[in-house]
């Protein structure tokens, strides 16, 4: 992949076209959460934001499984045994079908029922059911089309996985604009577009087939359940990353509700939706790191897994403040584009969230690259402990507590608080168990 004095170049390869590629694949739901805003006002906000969780779960469920059977894959073909690393990408296509069916059977026949339990009133039920049923139905492309970008990352060819996060994510905002505007399809529109933007990224995946590069191939086997477990183990902590951001939105919804009604969720969900943007930077870091770390862990190359880990830390250290900076100084701005009603009350709630809010990626950077270090390496159960510990354990209590003390503000202080605790645990986890400690 790489050789001993080159490890800056491919890094900076690797990184930077996962980055942009995962800022594409991030824009699915922020063009939604910006053409709705436009087309449906605060009711239309509200219910993307009581829906987003359903994604977040079907897309974590894609980057579980894509990221623990690509980690497979790139650790056997490091090691050259083919057969294996075919049988994990044939057992993680099958896998991702399957699971796909069972999203596509729960929005045939519980889309309402789930509408209801994520919190929708009567005003916004209905299109929340309506984008939680097709976003369900589309199911299995948003899978598939996850497993094929992490091979093709793993696979010596980042370019193309990034080619097809973009391409994905520019036709969803072009078709966003024209479902919206010109045709007038309301919510079901927003949910067509976003669907449809997996199968265009697919296709543009899918020249690496045709121009027969690609060093994965689908072969006669059948599921192995010792393959899906470690999917599982080596994924997870992707999977908990993802389903942690759905299940604070709900909870983070619910408080806000009984705090500043509609008003503030719509408010929450563009500052939920654009830091969901933040957040696919440092995970574009993390996923680029991967096929690095675990090609060299597999070959034994231990000075250039260090670089490797140090290049994403220095990385997410830079970002972490240009974000910050442009979110502080444009947090008006930025309000604006998604307050078409000119709602004072909104204006308010979301700039002063977003100074708050946005503190949180000092800390949230390294989490995520640490967790994934550790996938990379083989070394699922440290990565699975992280994840947790951001995903549940912190940051739901100090939500529910926070916001207790501090109304408003403790909703927003609770998840940069919760990042730096989440830091400081797992710094104390490597003194007291240094045979886990980062080398």
């Amino acid at each position: 992949m790489t050789n001993h004095h080159s490890i800056f170049k491919t890094f900076m390869q690797y990184v930077s076209f996962h980055v942009f590629g995962m800022i594409g694949l991030s824009c699915y739901i922020l063009a939604d959460t910006f053409f709705i805003a436009q087309a449906l006002g605060t009711d239309g906000l509200t219910a993307l934001n009581i829906a987003i969780p359903v994604y977040s779960l079907i897309h974590g469920m894609g980057l579980m499984i894509g990221t623990g059977s690509a980690i497979q894959y790139c650790i056997s073909h490091s090691k050259q045994q083919q057969y294996q690393a075919n049988q994990t990408f044939t057992n993680a296509i099958q896998f991702g079908l399957l699971v796909g069916v069972v999203f596509v059977i729960i929005g045939l026949l519980g889309a309402e029922q789930i509408s209801s339990l994520l919190g929708a009133n009567h005003i916004v039920h209905q299109m929340t059911t309506i984008y939680l049923r097709f976003i369900l139905l589309f199911a299995p492309m948003f899978l598939i089309n996850n497993i094929l970008l992490n091979f093709t990352r793993n696979d010596k060819n980042p370019r193309l996985a990034m080619f097809a996060m973009l391409g994905g994510s520019l036709s969803n905002i072009v078709l966003d604009y024209v479902f919206l505007f010109p045709c007038q399809m309301g919510i079901f529109g927003a949910v067509l577009a976003t669907g449809l933007a997996p199968i265009i990224s697919i296709g543009i995946l899918s020249i690496q087939f045709v121009q027969k590069q690609n060093q994965f191939h689908l072969i006669k086997t059948r599921l192995l359940f010792q393959n899906i477990k470690r999917t599982i183990s080596l994924g997870i902590s992707s999977l908990i990353a993802e389903l942690s951001s759905g299940i604070v939105i709900v909870v983070f919804n619910f408080i806000i509700l009984k705090l500043q009604g509609n008003v503030g969720v719509a408010a929450y969900g563009v500052i939920a939706n654009l830091s969901l943007v933040v957040t696919s930077i440092f995970t574009g870091i993390a996923q680029g790191m991967q096929p690095l770390i675990s090609y060299h862990f597999g070959c034994n190359h231990t000075k250039e897994v260090g670089q490797a880990r140090r290049y994403a830390f220095a990385t997410a250290m830079i970002i972490s403040i240009v974000v910050y900076v442009i979110t502080f100084l444009g947090a008006d701005t930025i309000s604006l584009w998604f307050n078409k009603e000119q709602d004072n009350l909104f204006q308010e709630i979301a700039i002063y969230g977003l100074r708050i809010y946005f503190l949180a990626f000092f800390c949230a950077g390294p989490n995520i690259i640490i967790a994934m270090y550790f996938s990379a390496r083989n070394q699922p159960k440290p990565a699975f402990f992280i994840s947790l510990l951001r995903g549940f354990i912190v940051i739901i209590p100090a939500a529910w507590i926070l916001s207790n003390l501090f109304q408003m503000t403790g909703v927003w202080l609770s998840f940069p608080i919760s990042e730096l605790l989440v830091i400081i645990i797992t710094l104390l986890f490597f003194k007291f168990f240094p045979s886990q400690k980062i080398h």
